[in-house]
């Protein structure tokens, strides 16, 4: 299958380099196209794209990965599924893999995520896409390759059973052995840290991230991971739901005294 890999920190970051790898050891053709620098952050922003819109992109390769077509883009993470999913690369993939995180992404934060954004947006393309995020900060992670392949196991239970488009997957940082059971969870209320204002001085506002001490609902996702469990949460792109009583809703956007 041609998977395309993509991320929020990097084409050259460390968890997209062990995501890229791991997808080539299971077989599959792999296309790595990846923001030339960080868009943690951006969702599933694609920026400003005027009728003519010019975007940098540069064939670059990977270390230790120079068999596989890898780009460096000047947009987020959701422009380069786009992008790829346009055909700009040669054949359009068929699977996104997102990732490897660094960084928990959960909670309804995920929200925010440029990791999720890109996979959300393969959706929107019809693709089945895998976000994937390990815990802790880049220089301390110590096991991407145990998060790498979680990753790739939930890309072939989508591929074998077509049951789900898009599969948030959080890793807690731990050797494969000392994993809890992989659970389903909930979005939690927020994350495993969360933002806060610490200060406001004329035009600056300082923002900071603390950690999450607020006790969460024992199925959600960033309890479970906490707990040491690899968490997998269902996650539904765009799409209209259907209305309850939409005749109450159409009479209501009607201008007083109108008729139907």
């Amino acid at each position: 299958m041609r998977v395309l890999i993509t991320n929020d920190d990097g084409l050259h970051a460390p968890g997209l380099l062990h995501l890229a790898s791991a997808a080539v050891d299971a077989g599959h053709e792999v296309l790595a196209v990846a923001p030339e620098g960080n868009y943690s952050g951006s969702g599933a922003a694609i920026g400003d794209l005027g009728a003519e819109s010019r975007i940098r992109c540069r064939d670059m390769p990977l270390v230790g990965l120079e068999s596989v077509q890898s780009i460096e883009l000047a947009g987020p993470p959701a422009l380069c599924v786009i992008t790829a999913a346009l055909g700009a690369y040669g054949e359009p993939p068929e699977m996104v893999l997102s990732g490897i995180n660094p960084g928990l992404n959960t909670g309804r934060s995920t929200l925010h995520s440029g990791t999720v954004g890109a996979a959300l947006t393969a959706a929107n393309f019809g693709m089945p896409a895998v976000a994937v995020s390990i815990a802790g900060h880049e220089s301390e992670v110590q096991n991407w390759d145990v998060a790498g392949a979680v990753a790739l196991r939930a890309a072939s239970w989508m591929i074998d059973s077509g049951a789900a488009k898009v599969l948030n997957i959080s890793v807690p940082d731990l050797p494969e052995g000392d994993l809890g059971d992989p659970r389903i969870g909930s979005l939690a209320p927020m994350g495993a840290v969360h933002t806060e204002v610490q200060a406001r001085e004329q035009e600056w506002l300082q923002l900071g991230f603390v950690e999450t001490t607020r006790d969460l609902p024992v199925d959600s996702d960033s309890r479970l991971a906490a707990e040491g469990h690899v968490v997998v949460t269902s996650i539904v792109g765009v799409r209209a739901r259907d209305v309850p009583e939409p005749g109450l809703l159409l009479d209501a956007m009607r201008p007083s005294g109108s008729m139907p």
